[in-house]
C-alpha cells in the first residue's frame, strides 16, 4: 500500500473530505483555500474554527501547507501524490474533447512528424499547457538502400522503408569511390536488409563484414562502413521531442516566482538533448503516468507536473510518448483521460500506417 493510501486510510470522513475540497479548489483556482470558504461547501455544518484545526492536522501531516502567515492551505507535492493515487475521478475523455482529437488527426498525412506536430498542437490546444510528444524511432522495417554520389566528398545513402517512407541522409564517403563500389556496397547491404530494422541491420553488418571482409572489395568494404557510422552517429531517425504551446505556461503565472520557473522550463526544454528519459517515465506500463513537481526527473523545475503516456506499434512495442506539462494545479482529471485516449489513437493511427 503506498504512502498516500495509508494516509487517506487513517482519515476520518471529515478530515478527508476537508483535504478533498482543499485540493479542489486549490487546482480549480490556483489560490490558497481558507476555513471560510470551507464552511460553504463541506457536507456537514462546520464552524471555521473547526476547519482550521482540521487543516492544521493535515498540515502536521505534510500534505497541506500555508504559503503565507494568516493565508489559506494548499496541497504540497506529498498531498497532490496523495490526492492523485487515491481521491481522483477519472472519468471518459469529455465527448467535445475526443471530437476535437479526432478531428485534428483526421486525414492522410504522408509523414509521421507531420501527424505527431499536430498531435502537440491539439494536445496543448485543448488542455492550455505545454505539450510533449516524443516521435518514435524509426523502427519500420528496410525496403531497400541506394547510394548516390553528390561530390567526390559527399555521398547520398537512400532508405526506403517497408511503410512507404524514404529517407535521405548525406556522408562523407571513402576517398577513391566508384560506381562499381557504391553499387556493391549498395548490393551487399540490400542481400541482407529486407525485413529488419535499422538497429537489426547495423548489428548484422557489423558481424557480415568480418565474416565476409575478403569477398567485399575494400572501397564498398568503407562505403558500407561509413554510411554505418552515420546511421550510429547521427541517426536521422533518433527520438525527437515536439514541444507545443509553451506559450501557454505564461498565461498561468501571476507573479515574479511563477514567471522564473517557466523560464527554467523553457531552458530544461531547450537544453534537452538525450530525451530518452522522457520515454522511460513511460516504459514501466501502459496507462497514463503522472508526475508532479520534483518526482519529474526530465526537468530540474519543481513547480511543475507532468502526465505523459506512452503509445505502441502494432507488435505492443512501446515506440514514443505524448503528454501535457503545466503547473502543479492541473486538472487532472480532464487531462489524464485526454492523454490516455490521444496516446491509443496514434497508437493506432502509425500500426495503421505500418499495415499499409
Amino acid at each position: 500500500m503506498s504512502d498516500g493510501h495509508r494516509r487517506i486510510s487513517d482519515m476520518n470522513d471529515r478530515t478527508r473530505e476537508v483535504f478533498r475540497r482543499v485540493v479542489e479548489g486549490y487546482l480549480e483556482t490556483g489560490d490558497p483555500v481558507g476555513s471560510r470558504t470551507l464552511t460553504r461547501s463541506m457536507s456537514e455544518k462546520l464552524s471555521a474554527a473547526t476547519i482550521r484545526n482540521v487543516m492544521q492536522d493535515l498540515e502536521y501531516l505534510g500534505v497541506l501547507g500555508s504559503p503565507h502567515v494568516s493565508a489559506g492551505r494548499i496541497p504540497t507535492q506529498i498531498g497532490l501524490r496523495m490526492f492523485v493515487d487515491s481521491l481522483l475521478e477519472v472519468s471518459a475523455v469529455q465527448d467535445a474533447d475526443r471530437e476535437m482529437i479526432d478531428a485534428t488527426l483526421q486525414g492522410p498525412e504522408p509523414d509521421v512528424g507531420h501527424l505527431l506536430d499536430r498531435v502537440g498542437l491539439a494536445l496543448s490546444g485543448l488542455t492550455r499547457g505545454a505539450s510533449l510528444v516524443l516521435a518514435p524511432k524509426q523502427e519500420a522495417a528496410i525496403r531497400h538502400v541506394e547510394f548516390v554520389s553528390l561530390a567526390s566528398d559527399r555521398a547520398l545513402v537512400v532508405l526506403v522503408f517497408a511503410d512507404g517512407q524514404v529517407e535521405n541522409r548525406v556522408f562523407k564517403p571513402p576517398a577513391g569511390q566508384t560506381p562499381s563500389s557504391m553499387r556493391e556496397a549498395a548490393n551487399f547491404l540490400n542481400a541482407m536488409a529486407e525485413g529488419l530494422t535499422l538497429s537489426e541491420l547495423r548489428e548484422r553488418i557489423a558481424k557480415e563484414i568480418v565474416a565476409r571482409r575478403q569477398e567485399l572489395d575494400d572501397l564498398a568494404r568503407n562505403m558500407v562502413e561509413s554510411g554505418l557510422a552515420l546511421w550510429e552517429d547521427e541517426n536521422g531517425a533518433q527520438e525527437r521531442l515536439i514541444v507545443r504551446g509553451s506559450a501557454n505556461l505564461l498565461g498561468t503565472t501571476e507573479q515574479t516566482e511563477d514567471l522564473e520557473r517557466v523560464r527554467q522550463l523553457f531552458d530544461d526544454l531547450e537544453r534537452k538533448r538525450d530525451i530518452a528519459s522522457f520515454l522511460e517515465l513511460a516504459d514501466e506500463g501502459e496507462g497514463v503516468r503522472i508526475f508532479i513537481g520534483s518526482e519529474n526527473k526530465l526537468f530540474s523545475l519543481s513547480g511543475s507536473s507532468l502526465v505523459v503516456s506512452p503509445y505502441m506499434n502494432a507488435d505492443r512495442k512501446i515506440i514514443g510518448a505524448v503528454g501535457v506539462i503545466g503547473p502543479t494545479r492541473l486538472n487532472y482529471g480532464r487531462i489524464v483521460p485526454i492523454v490516455d485516449y490521444t496516446a491509443q489513437l496514434v497508437g493506432k493511427l502509425i500500426s495503421d500506417r505500418g499495415k499499409g
